[in-house]
Formats: C-alpha cells, structure tokens, sequence
C-alpha cells in the first residue's frame, strides 16, 4: 500500500490492519503457500497483504479470522479504517481543504452511535464519487469487541456517516458494488474499489509481449475508468496506462513475488477505452511496446 515515493498509503490504519493480519497468521501456523491453498488469494497476494504492501479485500480479511479462529469484528473494523484511508474518504478536513473541498462540501451529514444503522442524510453524490459500501455489523463490534473497540467502532460509524453517507438508487447499476467513479477512480486501485468485479469489466486489449509477458489493458464499465495489468512479468518490467486527460498510471515489477502473480496498475479515469494506451517497458532497457484499444 505505498504511495509515490515508497510511502504508505494508508498510513497508520494500514500498518494497523497489516500487523494484525499478520498476528493472525502466525496463530495458524501456515505458510504462505498453505494459505494460498486454503483461499482464494496466491501466495504472492497474502505477502502483499501481510507486509502492508496493498490494502487486501475485505473477504481476504475475513478468511484469516475464520482459518485462525478469530472473530472477525476487530479486523474488519481496521479493514474499514484503511480502506477509507486508502481511498482518500477518511481525510481530514485540512487535506480536503488542499484539494479545494471542506466538509461541508459533502453535505449535512448525521452518525449515530455504535450499535445502531448508520444512516446518511438525502442528497446526490458529488460528480463522479459513488454510492459508498454499506457498513456491516457495527452492532456485532460494539458488542463484542471490548472498551478500545467501542471506540474505534465508534470513529468507524462517524467516518461513515460523515465521509461516504450519501445513498443514491437507481443511478447506475452496479454502482452499489463498487466504491468510486469516473474522476473519483483517478489514481485509485481497481481491485480495493471492486472496479474489477466480472460483470463490471472489459477487457478490450490482451497481448503477449516480445518477452512473454502478457499485459492486458482493462476497463471499468461502472467505474468509468482503465488501467494495465500484467502477467507472467521479469523484475524490472513497467506496465503504464495512459488515458487523455489524466496522468499516467504505471507499476513496476519489484520482486519474484510480483513476477509470481498479476499486477495492476492504478486507475486512470476515462469515458471509455477507446483512446486509451499501454505500454509495457521491459526490463533492461528492451523497447517500448504499446497497444490500444
């Protein structure tokens, strides 16, 4: 989960949530081969995971609880928190300012306390952000996860009334699923954003390169974004996206676990794919291929 620079992305949360996943782990005593076998993630994934590498799927979360035999409510909790950090919806008002918003930018917002539905007040999503992911089993946490659970439940039913309470029905179908759209996508990653959900997605480019890498350029039918992804990769390989409008988006082979599995790219948000580039830049200094769409 870095950010430019190496940085972490999600900061303290994701460390938070990276530690405890890998506490759970070391409780079930499986490598990462046995836990791969056991789940729907590779190995090359769950080292990503464990290592705070990139924020894991909320089902990834909940597999470990239920292989460790840990409830799963503290997890998800810190889950929730990264996932907000990741995606920029649990900034604070000082970094919304420097992006050109305030809170009430969003609108009059309404929290209620942990153990009851939290319920967003009325009113349209603000150009191209989504219907936010309803929050499950806030009651459950308060219940059961102790007095400093109370309290991180507590910041988790506020952030989500707060920084992602608006409901919209009917909008787009699909919308529901994923957790952002169009300029809300740019530079997010597809896979933590549900963009990449099979009925969601095209795949209008697919090509094995010079040196067997196979790239494929995937578009987000919902999300109204694109972005590469890269299989079979060398260290050293880049994979970029390059859609009109925005800035490039690329990643970077960085070790075998990266060559192991897939990659992808963040998104780069677009009115469709057409006009839309990718470019993989071999390791060694090989020659640029691009494709489009």
């Amino acid at each position: 989960m870095s950010g430019p620079g190496g940085a972490p992305r999600g900061g303290v949360e994701s460390s938070r949530l990276a530690a405890g996943l890998r506490e759970l782990r070391a409780r079930t005593g499986l490598s990462l081969a046995a836990l791969a076998a056991r789940t729907l993630y590779s190995k090359s994934s769950w080292e990503r995971y464990l290592n705070g590498k990139k924020l894991p799927p909320r089902d990834a979360v909940e597999a470990l609880c239920r292989l460790a035999g840990e409830p799963a409510g503290r997890l998800v909790a810190l889950w929730e928190l990264a996932d907000a950090a990741w995606s920029g919806r649990g900034r604070s008002g000082a970094a919304q300012a420097r992006d050109g918003r305030s809170a009430a930018d969003d609108g009059p917002e309404r929290a209620t306390v942990p153990g009851t539905a939290v319920v967003a007040a009325a009113g349209p999503p603000a150009d191209g952000e989504a219907t936010p992911r309803p929050t499950r089993r806030l009651a459950g946490l308060a219940a059961g996860a102790g007095a400093g659970g109370v309290a991180l439940v507590a910041a988790l039913a506020l952030w989500t009334a707060v920084g992602a309470g608006r409901l919209v029905t009917g909008a787009v179908p699909g919308a529901e699923m994923t957790g952002c759209r169009a300029r809300a996508c740019d530079g997010k990653d597809p896979e933590s954003m549900r963009c990449d959900l099979p009925d969601l997605v095209r795949t209008p480019v697919e090509r094995t390169a010079a040196g067997g890498e196979r790239v494929q350029l995937r578009y987000g039918t919902v999300c109204g974004a694109a972005w590469g992804r890269i299989r079979d990769g060398r260290i050293g390989d880049r994979v970029e996206v390059v859609a009109p409008g925005v800035a490039p988006r690329s990643v970077r082979v960085l070790d075998r676990f990266d060559a192991e599995d897939s990659l992808v790219t963040p998104m780069a948000a677009a009115r469709g794919p057409e006009g839309v580039r990718l470019c993989l830049y071999p390791a060694g200094g090989g020659a640029r291929e691009c494709f489009s769409a």
